[in-house]
C-alpha cells in the first residue's frame, strides 16, 4: 500500500512541477484528498508556521522593494560587481549570497543576474561561469539566512536544542566554503568567449555586437526619497531577530501548559512568531516613515512570488507530512539501521526529496522530524541542512531560468538530456562541500 501512496505523491509533485507557479500546491491538495478519502489517512498538521513566515518576510521584502530600498541595494551591488570585472566569477556569487541572506529569499537575485551577465560579457569572460555559481550561492543563502522560513522551521523542529544563532554560526561558514568550492570548478568552465563558436557566430550581427558593448550602468531612474531609510529599517529588523534568538530571556514568558501557534508548552514565544511579528512591524515602519503605499507593495514582484510560494508549500508539505506520518513506522524500519550506522547518509535523502519539492522550507518541514525520530542528533541535522538545496537538479526553478534568459551569449543553457545543464556540476559540488563543511563546523561550534 505504501508504494501506491508514494506513487501518487510522486505523480502529484511531477505534474505540479510541470504546471509551475502554484501548481505544486494545488496538485498536493489533490493527492491529499486521495490520501484522506481513498486510503483513510489521517491528515497531519498543515505547515502554518512556515506559511506565515514566508508571508511576513516576503511582505516586508516587497515593502522594501516598493520603497526603493531594493534599487538602492542593487546599485551598491552593481558598484561592487563592476569594480573588479576580472573577478566576476568570485564576486558574483558572494554578492548574491550576501543579498539573499539579508532578504531571506533567493528571488532577490533577479535584479543582480543581468548585471553579472553584462559584466562577464564585456570582460569576455564566459557568463555561464559566474551565473551558474551565483544562482547556486543564492539558494545556499536561504539555508544560511536567519529570517528564512527554512531556518525558522529547522529551529522549531529542533525544539530549543539548538538556537537560531547557533544554526547560523554553522550554516553561513559552511555555505561559504561550499560556494568557494563551486567557484573553483567554474573558474575555467566551458570555452572562453573568444573561442566559443556560438558567441562568435552571434558577434557577426552588427546589432548584437553593438548591444553587447553598450554601457547600461548609468541608465537608471532616480532613487525614491525613502530608499535608504527603508534599508536601515529592514536591517534593524533582521538584527532584532538575531538578538532575540541569541537572548530569548529578553522576551516575555507566560504560564506553561497552554501552547498555541505563538507559544510553546513552556510558555515561551516561538521563534517563528517573533520573525512574523518583527518583520511585519518593520513593514509597517517602512510604509509609515517612507510613505510607501500598500497598493505599491501588493504590486511588487516579490509579493507575487511569495504568494505563489505559500500556496505551493501549503499543498506539497501537507501532503508529504501526511504520507510521512502515516508510514513513519515503515520508513523508520527501512532507514533506521543505515542512518544509525552512518548518520550522514540521511543528507542524501534530504537532497533527493528537495529535488522534487523545489523548496528548502518544504524539505525541512517534511524530513527533519523524521531525522529526529531516527535518532540523529540535532548538531548533525544542522550540518545536513544545506542538503535541502537540491532544487537546481531539475532546471525548472525560476532563478535558473532567469539566469539562462539573461545570458545573451547562450553559454548558460539546459542540456540535451535536461539534467546536463550549466548549474549541475557547480550545484553538486557546492552543496556537497557545504554539507561536509557543516559537519566540520557543527563539530567545533555545537
Amino acid at each position: 500500500m505504501i508504494w501506491i501512496q508514494f506513487a501518487i505523491l510522486l505523480v502529484a509533485i511531477l505534474i505540479g512541477a510541470r504546471m509551475k507557479g502554484i501548481g505544486l500546491g494545488v496538485m498536493g491538495m489533490v493527492a491529499l484528498l486521495l490520501f484522506v478519502f481513498v486510503f483513510r489517512m489521517q491528515p497531519a498538521d498543515p505547515p502554518i508556521d512556515v506559511m506565515l513566515i514566508i508571508l511576513s518576510v516576503v511582505t516586508t521584502a516587497a515593502t522594501l522593494q516598493a520603497a526603493g530600498g531594493m534599487d538602492f541595494l542593487v546599485r551598491l551591488a552593481e558598484k561592487v560587481l563592476r569594480s573588479k570585472p576580472s573577478l566576476i566569477v568570485l564576486i558574483g556569487p558572494l554578492t548574491t549570497f550576501v543579498f539573499s541572506v539579508f532578504a531571506g529569499t533567493a528571488h532577490i537575485t533577479y535584479s543582480l543576474l543581468p548585471i553579472i551577465a553584462e559584466v562577464s560579457t564585456k570582460k569576455r569572460i564566459r557568463p555561464e561561469r559566474a551565473l551558474s555559481i551565483s544562482v547556486i550561492a543564492s539558494h545556499l543563502a536561504v539555508t544560511a539566512s536567519p529570517i528564512s522560513a527554512a531556518t525558522a522551521a529547522l529551529v522549531g523542529i529542533l525544539g530549543g536544542a539548538i538556537s537560531l544563532p547557533q544554526v547560523v554560526m554553522v550554516s553561513i561558514p559552511a555555505a561559504l566554503v561550499g560556494i568557494l568550492a563551486g567557484v573553483a570548478v567554474c573558474w575555467k568552465k566551458g570555452k572562453d568567449l573568444d573561442k566559443d563558436p556560438v558567441f562568435l557566430e552571434k558577434m557577426k550581427d552588427p546589432e548584437f555586437a553593438k548591444s553587447i558593448d553598450t554601457d547600461t550602468s548609468g541608465s537608471r531612474a532616480p532613487l525614491l526619497p525613502g530608499a535608504k531609510t527603508s534599508v536601515i529599517i529592514f536591517g534593524l529588523a533582521v538584527l532584532m531577530i538575531v538578538l532575540v534568538g541569541a537572548f530569548p530571556n529578553l522576551l516575555p514568558s507566560f504560564e506553561p501548559g497552554h501552547p498555541n501557534l505563538a507559544i510553546n508548552k513552556l510558555g515561551n514565544i516561538k521563534m517563528a512568531a517573533m520573525i512574523e511579528l518583527i518583520m511585519l512591524g518593520a513593514a509597517a515602519g517602512i510604509m509609515l516613515i517612507c510613505k510607501t503605499s500598500t497598493a505599491a507593495v501588493a504590486k511588487a514582484s516579490l509579493f507575487t512570488a511569495g504568494a505563489s510560494a505559500v500556496i505551493s508549500i501549503f499543498g506539497v508539505v501537507w501532503m508529504s507530512a501526511t504520507f510521512m506520518q502515516t508510514n513513519q513506522g515503515v520508513i523508520e524500519a527501512a532507514l533506521g539501521n543505515m542512518v544509525r550506522s552512518a548518520p550522514w547518509t540521511f543528507a542524501i535523502a534530504i537532497f533527493l526529496l528537495s529535488i522534487l519539492l523545489f523548496s528548502q522550507a518544504a524539505t525541512t518541514q517534511a524530513l527533519m522530524p523524521l531525522g529526529l525520530s531516527l535518532g540523529i542528533v540535532p548538531p548533525h541535522l544542522v550540518a545536513m541542512f544545506h542538503g535541502s538545496n537540491g532544487d537546481f537538479v531539475l532546471p525548472g526553478y525560476p532563478t535558473l531560468l532567469a539566469a539562462i534568459n539573461f545570458d545573451r551569449t547562450g553559454s548558460t543553457h539546459i542540456g540535451k538530456f535536461l539534467v546536463n545543464h550549466s548549474f549541475m556540476i557547480p550545484g553538486l559540488v557546492a552543496v556537497g562541500v557545504a554539507v561536509a563543511a557543516g559537519f566540520f563546523f557543527a563539530g567545533i561550534l555545537l
